[in-house]
């Protein structure tokens, strides 16, 4: 019994997510569609609770060792939990004028964080598992929330498909693995694999990185990307772009440099090669984008191979750009789509690109917002966006990858140029004609402008708490 009172103590997060999670799914059905508000405040509340026990809760093991509390954990689920939390916000309003607000929504958010934390805090294969199947199951129903609409419903059967291919791809190459190690525990798995070095092992890897790489839509496992990004409910897209994509990559660095830490050489190729067909996919398949969310994907796909040019490096450094990069950049996206969920012209949301024309006439203070996220993303400085850069780029020039960190640069170039198209459009072209601007939502114009304000001038301040935070959770990896 006090094994047991000290594995829910660690996995207390977890629990009281899932736990109320069930608790507001009764609440939903039995107060009908109209609690949708209600159920939505109290979804916040209740993740923000989720994030004060992870941030203050014990350090450890618990279920003989599938669950680890440590400060990358710690870390990760505090930005997991936040950016959760932030897409409830934002879906609640836009839900509500759609005329799709379901008390579901903040549900499966609830629910799928549960699964993200779980990922967070993996410590074997099974683990790894069970936490990246509960969140995808959530996040499936999401992408097609809106299911009067064809694209939506597109959408989720797209996503569901390629998701079931990629756990495919991972229960194969996790099989592999077990059946070589003959042990799920990434500790044991380590000490093999440094001892017993196999090319089945490597094979085993492979699959799993595979299926991984799909969770945060690496290329060339994008395919899925583009058309969820355009045919999911745009606060649904939010969500998809920042909390399960931290949740990934911190499970790729802990899977990667937890158990396989004495195979370094054999994944990092995989991870560099990978990293380089983002950059390349991401940065040329955005510049014929003309829908903004679809845009925003082949940003997506360039900006996680940054991200993975940390983990690929192999060091404690490597990590911690990882960390700072997914969290500026997760700021950055929760930026951009407040500013397309705030905007609208006659009635009709602001979806394309050449929607932008005009903007400043009606929009002056939103287009500036909108220049700054365009400015960080593309990593001008000393924008959020390029320290995060600088981060990555620094730590895998450090391991010896400058190479691939000066390809990342050149696709930084090429990503470039849509980027200032959409500020060129905003600043210079006219409007159209007869166009009335919709009145932006508190919820939504509020984020954008914090997000943008936090892109300039507030990461200067915000760096010096940020990059300790960051220092102490890539220190503490392993040392729950």
């Amino acid at each position: 019994m006090p094994d047991l009172i000290s594995a829910l103590q660690l996995s207390a997060p977890e629990a009281a997510i899932a736990v109320g999670g069930l608790v507001l799914l009764m609440v939903g059905a039995f107060a009908g569609e109209k609690s949708a508000r209600f159920v939505s405040a109290l979804s916040v509340l209740l993740l923000v609770g989720a994030t004060a026990l992870a941030v203050t809760g014990p350090l450890g093991q618990a279920f003989n060792g599938a669950y680890v509390a440590d400060p990358l954990a710690v870390y990760g689920k505090a930005l997991i939990f936040l950016s959760s939390a932030v897409a409830v916000v934002l879906g609640d309003g836009w839900m509500k004028r759609a005329r799709i607000a379901r008390f579901e929504y903040p549900v499966l958010i609830v629910l799928a964080s549960a699964g993200m934390g779980m990922m967070a805090s993996s410590g074997d294969l099974i683990s790894l598992y069970v936490g990246i199947e509960l969140h995808s199951l959530a996040l499936y129903v999401l992408a097609a929330f809106h299911r009067d609409d064809l694209k939506a419903s597109e959408a989720g059967l797209k996503y569901f498909v390629l998701g079931a291919l990629s756990s495919g791809l991972l229960l194969y190459g996790a099989s592999l693995i077990y059946g070589f190690t003959g042990s799920m525990r990434f500790d044991e798995i380590a000490a093999y694999s440094a001892a017993n070095p196999s090319t089945g092992l490597v094979f085993g890897l492979v699959f799993l990185i595979c299926g991984l790489a799909f969770k945060v839509s690496a290329a060339p496992f994008h395919m899925w990307t583009p058309d969820v990004y355009e045919g999911a409910p745009t606060p649904v897209v939010a969500l998809f772009a920042t909390a399960p994509k931290v949740a990934a990559m911190v499970l790729i660095a802990r899977t990667l440099e937890g158990a396989f830490a004495g195979s370094h050489d054999q994944w990092a190729q995989v991870l560099i090669l990978i990293s380089l067909i983002s950059f390349a996919v991401g940065a040329f398949g955005g510049l014929v984008q003309r829908d903004l969310q679809r845009l925003l994907a082949y940003s997506s796909i360039a900006n996680i191979g940054y991200a993975l040019l940390g983990i690929a490096a192999g060091t404690t450094l490597g990590v911690q750009a990882m960390l700072l990069f997914m969290t500026l950049y997760v700021i950055d996206q929760f930026g951009f789509f407040a500013i397309l969920l705030s905007l609208g012209r006659n009635g009709r949301p602001i979806r394309t690109i050449a929607d932008f024309a005009g903007l400043r006439k009606e929009r002056p203070v939103t287009t500036l917002a909108m220049t700054v996220l365009c400015l960080s993303v593309l990593g001008m400085p000393p924008l959020s966006g390029f320290w995060g850069k600088w981060a990555v780029f620094g730590a895998a020039a450090d391991a010896g990858y400058w190479m691939v960190g000066a390809a990342g640069l050149v696709a930084s170039v090429v990503a470039g140029f849509y980027y200032l198209r959409i500020i060129k459009l905003m600043w210079f072209d006219p409007a159209p004609d007869q166009a009335t601007p919709d009145k932006a939502p508190l919820e939504a114009k509020t984020i954008a402008w914090a997000c943008a304000a936090f892109a300039f001038p507030l990461v200067i301040v915000g760096l010096t708490w940020l990059q300790p935070l960051t220092v102490a959770a890539s220190a503490g990896f392993g040392a729950g």
